[in-house]
């Protein structure tokens, strides 16, 4: 009973105070015993983040309380009212930005983010735009004998010291990571091999995003040569079933490791013909053992625990750190000190705000907020390198171009986070080693962590390697795609009806219309255009007379006709580039997005049952 009782009273359940736990018959002494006892043999921490004096206390004001901490130079924001005190992390959830005061709130309930404009409602810790979406992480409010007030935080423990090992020591040429592409590395651990995430051919999301780098030309051998692959998640810039296709024709029962999501990373696998036998569903947390020297663990990430993880890799008690695409891997929990930490850099991998028009959506707002969203990642990623203080840090994840022709205006106005402006501005904060990878180069673990000055520790590609890919084999690709164009669904007009009723998105005030286009994002010839109406789930010829948010999404005919028939998430359309949005106001409205970037059923629509109804 005592754990179905606090299990109400964490963040989003409850106010997670003493008086909360009180009311509840529970005090705060018997609510960490328990958390121990759940916990296992390593114990559950509290941590003191701010301790209020008495008379700090007493001149909180009514409402909301911006706090920092001189000490640790941490922020924090407590919200008083009559009847109780809440209070949490001064930090977005969403991108870690700081919160200020809402100028539009007239009620003293709401902070809004610097970074994207999210909101929050301090007084029930939700987010309010966008609406629907997350909920702030609570801290514990307590009163000490004095009268003043302490902040705390209950940190779990962490699941990577259980079974700690100490470092031994490593020889030369004994752990090797060898870069291929984007976030695919070669890693050679003792007698073992594991790659991570093999984008090496074709593209990611539909047809938007190439390769930047040229492959080593002996990639698939090198796949082939793996003791054991690890997928991070469904995207196609991590999950590439052109690559894996290739891979399963020479060795279909190589292990590939995923973490347990809530969507299944390979939930498209049957659908894709790829002959894949041996996919392994790790839960998180836990160390998979591969050899005497070998494991790994799988963690969760903090925003979109649904589908994105990161991985600890440890050979020896030497620990290599891959935060991959996660936003709050871990939910900003990670291990320190690690000899390796690998992570995404570059940005630019979400539509907006390059596929948006109409308002404030001016090519010069437009450049002005990616130049300022890039400096603001960097410094994001510097901050936590510095934090973390691993002895070697490798910007990846980010190495890809937009090169179809038809993607031109994205490919010059996405502009990306340079690698080494990121390693730079490291150097200049803290003594962490950085690499700049380019294809086929090699770093030496042992050697590296020996003598970080060593010219055999990172051993680059002999001269003349091509580095940069000048071209692409778009015809095979485009010729899926322009195949859907033509299917037989598309000449019933009723298939619209069919599609967004298998989508199973309603109830939701909001009204798309939805316009097939041409390369150019003109409509096209004999296409469809037609509104959708998501509170009722209709589809009406005109919009309806109540107050509603709109949307206008313009998408290329040949990807959203094989995104409808094949029942694949809007990720093809969005984070690819295929689309063209237009919004009335404007603002995210997240339910709709994530629904169908995430939530879409597991199996696509029944076509055939639907053109025999059809006859």
């Amino acid at each position: 009973m005592i754990a179905k009782r606090i299990h109400s009273l964490l963040p989003c359940g409850g106010e997670l105070t003493t008086e909360a736990l009180k009311s509840n018959g529970i005090s705060f002494e018997i609510f960490r015993q328990r958390q121990r006892q759940t916990m296992g043999s390593i114990e559950q921490t509290t941590e003191i983040l701010l301790h209020l004096s008495p008379d700090e206390a007493a001149n909180l004001k009514e409402g909301i309380n911006f706090l920092r901490n001189k000490k640790t130079g941490k922020d924090y924001i407590l919200y008083k009212n009559k009847s109780r005190l809440r209070a949490c992390k001064n930090m977005c959830k969403h991108q870690g930005g700081l919160f200020i005061k809402d100028i539009e709130d007239f009620d003293g309930r709401s902070v809004r983010c610097t970074k994207h404009n999210w909101k929050l409602d301090v007084s029930s810790m939700k987010y309010i735009n966008p609406p629907g979406s997350f909920c702030q992480d609570e801290l514990v409010v307590e009163m000490d004998e004095g009268n003043g007030l302490l902040l705390l935080e209950l940190n779990p423990p962490n699941p990577w010291d259980s079974e700690p090992r100490s470092p031994e020591d490593l020889a030369y040429g004994e752990v090797q990571v060898t870069y291929l592409t984007h976030a695919c590395m070669d890693l050679k651990l003792g007698d073992k091999r594991m790659v991570f995430d093999p984008w090496l051919t074709g593209p990611a999301f539909a047809r938007g995003w190439w390769l930047l780098h040229e492959p080593p030309s002996d990639w698939l051998e090198r796949l082939c040569r793996a003791d054991l692959i690890y997928i991070s998640h469904m995207h196609s810039d991590h999950l590439s079933y052109p690559t894996l296709k290739k891979l399963a024709g020479r060795r279909p029962d190589i292990p590939i490791y995923v973490g347990n999501t809530e969507r299944p990373v390979f939930w498209n696998l049957n659908q894709s013909g790829v002959q894949l036998t041996n996919i392994k569903v790790v839960p998180f947390g836990i160390w998979q053992q591969v050899d005497k020297n070998l494991r790994f663990m799988i963690l969760m990430d903090g925003v979109h625990p649904e589908m994105d993880t990161c991985i600890i890799v440890e050979y020896k008690g030497h620990k290599i750190l891959n935060t991959v695409d996660c936003t709050r891997p871990n939910g900003g929990r990670l291990p320190g000190k690690v000899a390796l930490m690998m992570s995404d850099f570059a940005g630019g991998a979400s539509g907006f705000p390059m596929t948006f028009s109409g308002g404030k959506f001016t090519e010069e707002w437009k450049a002005q907020f990616i130049k300022t969203e890039r400096r603001k990642l960097l410094n994001y990623k510097a901050r936590l390198v510095k934090d973390l203080q691993p002895r070697i840090y490798c910007p990846f994840a980010g190495y890809f171009v937009e090169s179809h022709p038809s993607d031109k205006y994205i490919k010059e106005t996405n502009i990306k986070n340079d690698p080494n402006e990121l390693n730079n501005l490291i150097k200049k904060n803290s003594d962490v080693v950085t690499w700049t990878p380019r294809p086929g180069a090699t770093l030496d673990l042992g050697r590296m962590l020996k003598d970080p000055t060593d010219s055999k520790g990172i051993i680059e590609p002999p001269e003349g390697t091509k580095i940069y890919k000048d071209s692409w084999d778009f015809g095979p690709y485009l010729k899926i795609l322009n195949a859907s164009i033509e299917d037989e669904i598309f000449r019933h007009s009723s298939w619209i009806k069919e599609y967004y009723t298998w989508a199973g998105f309603k109830d939701y005030n909001l009204v798309v219309r939805m316009i097939e286009t041409d390369e150019d994002f003109s409509p096209f010839p004999g296409g469809y255009d037609y509104l959708v109406d998501f509170l009722d789930l209709s589809f009406p010829k005109e919009r309806p007379s109540r107050e509603h948010p709109y949307e206008e999404i313009r998408s290329r005919v040949d990807v959203i006709r094989h995104v409808v028939k094949n029942g694949l998430l809007w990720d093809d359309l969005y984070i690819g580039f295929q689309t063209r949005l237009q919004r009335d106001p404007d603002i995210y409205h997240h339910l709709f997005w994530n629904h169908f970037q995430i939530k879409l059923p597991l199996t696509p629509p029944n076509w055939k049952t639907f053109l025999v109804h059809c006859e």
